[in-house]
């Protein structure tokens, strides 16, 4: 995607790569960017780079889920005390 090349082209030398520094990045740019252009940019996509994008929204997507769904989830244990003597 040509977005992805320009982005890295301009700040390959001035951000370290690190996650914090592409997530700043990243929000930077979506933050520009409204809908019309968003799509504007799927559109430019092969199938490939379609089906990347999904998958990693369905992943993250499904991991936050779970997350959330594990810290509301307070699962009883149920102890049996046992004698030993």
């Amino acid at each position: 995607m040509k977005l992805i090349e320009d982005l890295y082209n301009l700040y390959r030398d001035k951000l370290s790569g690190d996650e914090e520094d592409i997530d700043m990045l990243t929000f930077a740019v979506l933050e520009q960017l409204d809908r019309k252009e968003i799509f504007n940019l799927l559109e430019e996509m092969d199938d490939q780079e379609i089906n990347n994008l999904l998958g990693i929204y369905i992943i993250e997507s499904l991991k936050g889920k779970f997350a959330h769904d594990s810290m509301n989830n307070t699962k009883v244990t149920h102890y049996h005390p046992r004698n030993i003597h």
